[in-house]
């Protein structure tokens, strides 16, 4: 059995736990919005028509704070489409999914879903194909109080108080050529810094998020972020960063490591972000919106789509569903987020409800949890307080896509006197035994202690079994003079919480 070592020293203090690292992503997109949040003949519907079995799930979730309304869907989308009278709300093509859009469901409403949840609005403006004027007459829309044209009408369309948000992204993948109105890092610097600069003159205080590279792997990674810091700079508060995993060709090992691949693309563009910033002779440092995020298994959706001839609303798309391997997968990616707190202070899972999410729905029947949703929601509920830096001495294995990986990986944070620990056994064979020195954290007896895995590392939730995957009891876990030895299953996710 690989045997592994930690030590945990309250002292080694990485950041504060940032609560918006545990957000999440709306989209009008496939059934994420329709039949997802939103159906109002659903037998749990309230009287908005919004589906209070979802809603009861997303609280459990523990997202903090919701990207919306895209995503791809952003760089098409008109504002005004969504809001006032919905009989009079425009029927549009979508040309991001290749779907009809409704606008039954718009901010008014989102923002009004968004308070069932206890969520954070993050909103996103299009600067694809519109510009600085419909970006600021959405924020006066939004965030004025009343006594102007745009503020009276969201009070005339129902919705008094403003809504009062603070994060807005810049667009969205502008340097995809998918995207609609898809632009150069030149051109896109520039309306980036203009829109930022006019909507920083009507709230000095808001916090803006400009688009870097969609992937690590695209050709102007790295030249994309340096080129649009240097004309926006000192007009935006975040760079965002996009990182979607799979398994390839069976390479489960790779896949287990993709936490490594994401921790590059932090680096670089961290990296990057601070030489745009020494070069200005600037104090201030750009932060990380990690606000797409996900296991997405891009290469078939990719081959299924060359065969959408049709316009639908609400078509099923993207309704990946996730194995044991998945949720290890993202459980270990969110320990990654945690572990670069003190720069990734923003991070939204992508995304919430049927569209590659830890929640599904049946249209009039149940709605459920997938693999995915069990690192989240443990994560959420237990990460408090500040992020421990782990020294850990582990076995190494080769990987194809990532080189060396550790066969074991933790994170820890650490809340007066609670602790918890975060853990994952990448070895696909093999069980391994981990000890764990938290003599330094003070802690007396272990609280809870839980692990998602399986025999079968392909097991997923279905409409047929909903709970063939949940998290167990890991009755391993022994606490004894300030050393905790715990068993981690092969392909397994564990959180040890110590008081």
């Amino acid at each position: 059995m690989p045997r592994a070592h930690i030590v945990l020293d309250k002292q080694a203090v990485i950041a504060q736990v940032s609560r918006r690292t545990f957000g999440s992503f709306v989209e009008h997109l496939g059934r994420c919005v329709y039949t997802g949040l939103y159906e109002p003949e659903h037998p749990s519907a309230n009287q908005d028509g919004f589906r209070m079995d979802v809603v009861e799930l997303v609280r459990e979730l523990g997202s903090t704070t919701i990207r919306y309304p895209g995503g791809n869907f952003v760089s098409g989308f008109r504002w005004e489409d969504s809001v006032g009278p919905r009989e009079q709300r425009p029927v549009r093509r979508d040309l991001a999914w290749h779907s009809l859009e409704s606008n039954q469901v718009g901010l008014d409403e989102f923002a009004a879903w968004l308070k069932l949840t206890g969520s954070e609005l993050m909103l996103a403006v299009n600067v694809a194909t519109r510009g600085i004027l419909p970006a600021l007459d959405l924020l006066e829309y939004a965030n004025h109080p009343s006594g102007t044209a745009l503020s009276d009408l969201r009070v005339a369309n129902g919705t008094v108080e403003p809504h009062d948000v603070r994060m807005w992204c810049l667009g969205n993948e502008m340097d995809g050529p998918w995207q609609t109105g898809f632009m150069s890092a030149e051109d896109y610097g520039k309306i980036a810094a203009r829109t930022a600069a006019a909507m920083k003159m009507a709230d000095k205080d808001l916090e803006l998020v400009v688009c870097g590279s969609s992937g690590s792997g695209m050709p102007t990674f790295g030249d994309w972020e340096r080129t649009v810091l240097e004309h926006c700079y000192e007009h935006v508060d975040y760079v965002s960063c996009h990182a979607y995993y799979q398994e390839h060709d069976g390479d489960l090992g790779s896949f287990l490591a993709s936490a490594i691949d994401m921790d590059f693309f932090i680096d670089t563009v961290v990296a990057t972000a601070d030489h745009v910033g020494y070069k200005k002779r600037s104090s201030k440092k750009i932060n990380i919106s990690f606000d797409e995020w996900n296991v997405w298994y891009l290469k078939e959706h990719l081959e299924s789509a060359q065969e959408i001839t049709e316009w639908r609303h609400a078509p099923r798309l993207l309704e990946d569903v996730y194995t044991v391997a998945d949720a290890v997968v993202v459980g270990n990616l969110l320990m990654t987020l945690l572990k670069r707190s003190d720069r990734v202070t923003s991070a939204s899972l992508a995304q919430l409800v049927n569209v590659i999410a830890p929640i599904v729905t049946e249209p009039g029947g149940p709605a459920w949890r997938q693999t995915t949703f069990y690192p989240f929601s443990i994560t959420s509920r237990l990460a408090r307080g500040e992020v421990i830096r782990p020294v850990i001495e582990a076995p190494v294995y080769e990987t194809a896509r990532h080189g060396e990986a550790g066969l074991v990986d933790a994170v820890a944070t650490v809340d007066g006197d609670q602790a918890a620990i975060f853990l994952v056994n990448r070895d696909v064979a093999e069980a391994a035994r981990v000890t764990i020195d938290v003599r330094g954290l003070g802690s007396s007896r272990v609280v809870e202690a839980v692990t998602l895995a399986d025999a079968d590392v392909y097991a997923k939730n279905t409409l047929a079994e909903q709970e063939r995957v949940v998290p167990r009891a890991n009755a391993s876990v022994v606490l004894v003079d300030g050393v905790v030895t715990v068993e981690l299953p092969p392909v397994s996710w564990t959180a040890i919480t110590l008081g």
